[in-house]
C-alpha cells in the first residue's frame, strides 16, 4: 500500500511538473543572425564579443543566412575558403542555411567547408546528384537547456534558370526546387516544435510573399537582397541585417509553457561593441597574406560605383577590340573608394567572381531589347527597374507613367549598324534577351585586365559621371 502511494505522489507530481512546464513557466531564448557576410571579416571581432555577452545572460543560438564568402580575397583566395568557417566555429554558430554564393567555389569546396564546420548546414530545396556534394538535411531541430525546441529550415533562391545565381557549371548535378514550395513541406518535419524558424536567402521581397500566403513560421531570418529588414506579415517576424557584417540580428522569443507570447526582432550595429583580442588575433592573421597588400597603382580621387563601372566598361571593351562596353551593377563589389594606394587586394575585392569578358555583335535595337528586359524584370525584382547595365555609350531608359521601361535612346549610335560588344560574364551567360552575332566567350579575366590597366598606368584618373539616365516619356 506504501509502494502504490508512493507511485501515486510520484505521478501526481510528474504530472504537476509537466502541467507547469507546457502551461505556465516563462522561458526565453535568444537567436542572433547574421546574413550576406561575403567574407567581411573585419568586424568578427566584435560580433564575438557581442555573442559572448549575449550568452551571459540569455540561452542563445547563433545562425547564419547564407552567402559566407566571396568579397573578400584573405578569405576568397584561401585553401577551400576555409577561413570563414573557421571565424565560424570560433564564434560558435548552431545551423545556416545556404546562399547562392555558397556555390562559387564548386561542390567540392562547399561540401569541404560543410564537413569542416562545428556547425549544422541545411537546405531543403537543393538535392544532389553530384558525387562531390551530399544533399543536405532540410532541418535542424535544437532543443535548448531550457527545454524549448526550435525547428530550423533552410531554403536557397532558385529563381534564376532554375538554380540559384551563379555560372551554369558549378551547378552541374544539382537540382533545385521552388523555395517556397520546399519550405512549405519541410516545416512538417518541425511540428512538434515550439518555435519555427525559416533560414532564407530567398530575399526580403520572397519571404514576405511567402510569409502572407503561409503562416506556419514564427520567424524569417533572410538574405540575399542586403537589406535592412525588421517587419511582421501576419504573424510572422521577418529580418535581415543587411550585409558584409555591419549588424547582427537579434530576436527575443517568450514562451509561457510551449506558447509564444512574444517575439520581438532588431538589427544592432557591431560597431557598438569592442573587439575580441582572440578573434581579433584569428582575423589579423587571416589578413596577413602580403601579397595581397602589393600595390598596383594609385587613384589619384575618390571614386564610386559609377567610377568603377566606367573604368571596368572601357577597359573590357579595349581588351576585346570592341567598340562598346556593358557591365552589371551587382558585379560591380566595391560602392566607394578613397583617393590614393590601390592593391592587389582591392582588385580581387571589387572584382571577386573570376568573370571573363563576353563579345557579341549587336545592333542598336538589340542592346535596346536586352536592357529595356532587364528594366522590366519580374523574376529578380531587386534588380529590376533602376540603371542595372552599365556602357561606354551614353543611353536614356525612356519610362511610362507606371515606371516601365518603353524603349532606350542611343544618341551616339547608329540605328540599324553592328557593333562589336563586350559583356560582363553575367550578363552574357545569364541575362534574357541577349541576342546577336558571334556570341563568344573570351578567356580573359576582368581582374586581370584591371591589373594590368594600373600597372602600366600607375596613376589613374577616375570618371565619376553617370553616362546612363532614366527619363520619364
Amino acid at each position: 500500500m506504501k509502494k502504490s502511494l508512493t507511485l501515486i505522489l510520484f505521478i501526481v507530481a510528474l504530472a504537476a511538473l509537466l502541467f507547469y512546464n507546457t502551461t505556465l513557466r516563462q522561458r526565453e531564448v535568444v537567436i542572433l543572425s547574421t546574413n550576406d557576410m561575403h567574407a567581411n571579416i573585419d568586424n568578427y571581432a566584435a560580433l564575438a564579443t557581442a555573442v559572448g555577452q549575449c550568452r551571459d545572460t540569455v540561452e542563445t543560438l547563433l545562425v547564419d543566412a547564407g552567402d559566407r564568402w566571396t568579397g573578400n580575397a584573405f578569405v576568397d583566395l584561401a585553401e577551400s575558403r576555409l577561413p570563414i568557417i573557421e571565424l565560424m566555429n570560433s564564434v560558435g554558430y548552431n545551423v545556416a542555411t545556404l546562399g547562392n554564393h555558397e556555390f562559387d567555389a564548386g561542390a567540392a569546396v562547399l561540401q569541404n567547408a560543410v564537413d569542416y564546420a562545428d556547425f549544422t548546414t541545411i537546405c531543403a530545396n537543393m538535392q544532389s546528384s553530384n558525387a562531390d556534394l551530399k544533399t543536405l538535411a532540410p532541418t535542424a531541430i535544437i532543443k535548448t537547456k531550457c527545454g524549448i525546441k526550435i525547428g530550423f529550415v533552410g531554403v536557397v533562391t532558385n529563381y534564376d534558370n532554375g538554380h540559384p545565381d551563379g555560372s551554369e557549371e558549378v551547378f552541374k548535378g544539382l537540382e533545385f526546387i521552388d523555395p517556397m514550395q520546399a519550405a512549405e513541406t519541410a516545416v512538417a518535419e518541425c511540428e512538434d516544435c515550439d518555435v519555427k524558424v525559416l533560414l532564407s536567402h530567398m530575399a526580403d521581397d520572397k519571404d514576405m510573399i511567402f510569409a502572407s500566403r503561409f503562416e506556419n513560421y514564427d520567424l524569417i531570418i533572410g538574405g540575399h537582397s542586403h537589406m535592412i529588414v525588421d517587419t511582421l506579415v501576419g504573424k510572422t517576424v521577418i529580418g535581415q541585417t543587411g550585409r558584409k557584417l555591419k549588424n547582427v540580428g537579434a530576436t527575443r522569443i517568450k514562451l509561457k509553457g510551449r506558447k509564444i507570447i512574444s517575439i520581438e526582432y532588431e538589427n544592432i550595429p557591431l560597431s557598438n561593441y569592442p573587439k575580441d583580442s582572440v578573434t581579433l588575433s584569428m582575423v589579423e592573421k587571416i589578413e596577413s597574406n602580403p601579397a595581397l597588400k602589393v600595390k598596383v597603382g594609385e587613384l589619384s580621387a575618390p571614386t564610386n560605383l559609377i567610377g568603377f563601372a566606367n573604368l571596368e566598361t572601357k577597359l573590357i571593351a579595349q581588351a576585346t577590340s570592341s567598340q562598346i562596353g556593358f557591365y552589371h551593377y551587382g558585379g560591380i563589389r566595391i560602392a566607394e573608394y578613397p583617393a590614393g594606394d590601390v592593391s592587389l587586394l582591392t582588385l580581387y575585392n571589387l572584382e571577386p567572381f573570376e568573370s571573363k569578358v563576353h563579345t557579341i555583335v549587336m545592333t542598336p535595337a538589340q542592346m535596346r531589347k536586352m536592357i529595356v528586359t532587364k528594366f522590366n524584370d519580374t523574376k529578380n525584382l531587386k534588380e529590376s527597374h533602376r540603371i542595372d547595365l552599365f556602357s561606354t555609350t551614353p543611353y536614356d531608359i525612356v519610362v511610362d507613367s507606371a515606371g516601365e521601361a518603353v524603349t532606350v535612346r542611343f544618341p551616339k549610335l547608329v540605328e540599324g549598324k553592328k557593333y562589336r560588344v563586350a559583356l560582363s560574364d553575367y550578363v552574357g551567360k545569364k541575362y534574357e534577351a541577349i541576342e546577336g552575332d558571334n556570341h563568344t566567350e573570351q578567356n580573359i579575366l576582368v581582374v586581370d585586365i584591371l591589373l594590368k590597366h594600373f600597372r602600366e598606368h600607375g596613376v589613374v584618373v577616375p570618371d565619376n559621371v553617370a553616362k546612363q539616365r532614366i527619363v520619364k516619356r
